[in-house]
């Protein structure tokens, strides 16, 4: 049986805020934009119409992140809640960079660093939607990719 990763889908509130976000400070590329009907849509996500979906695919070391923005009153995005590391369900998305360089970006970028994270190695910020990312450096991913 073959199966194959596509992507992880993110809500977010602002969809030129979150493209700033993913492609201007951590290097995520643009690879195509949709609009799909109400039609579909609504029984597929299980969403009132009218949605108003625009889908945003960008594209980082073959991980696909695509950005969901309702437009419509279906959609409308609930309030923000911070999700907790022991809760069940995806938790995180984790990317090695400059930490230094790109935690001290954040906050021009609507972000917010968890400063109580911090270890040193590795600390937690939040995007502008409050999805949790961990920076790490990039000494990990050559740990985990030695051939480069």
């Amino acid at each position: 049986m073959a199966t194959r990763f596509n992507h992880i889908g993110h809500c977010v509130t602002d969809l030129p805020r979150a493209r700033r976000f993913y492609e201007e400070l951590l290097g995520f590329t643009f690879l195509r934009e949709i609009h799909p009907s109400d039609e579909s849509s609504t029984k597929l996500i299980r969403l009132p119409s009218p949605l108003g979906m625009t889908a945003v695919y960008l594209e980082r070391d073959g991980f696909v992140l695509e950005l969901l923005h309702f437009a419509g009153e279906g959609g409308a995005p609930l309030p923000r809640r911070d999700r907790v590391m022991n809760e069940p369900g995806l938790t995180h998305l984790s990317v090695s960079c400059d930490v230094a360089d790109v935690r001290a970006r954040i906050a021009a970028f609507g972000g917010e660093v968890l400063t109580d994270t911090d270890i040193g190695l590795a600390v937690f910020v939040r995007d502008p939607d409050g999805q949790l990312i961990e920076l790490l450096p990039m000494a990990y991913w050559e740990s985990l990719h030695p051939e480069g």
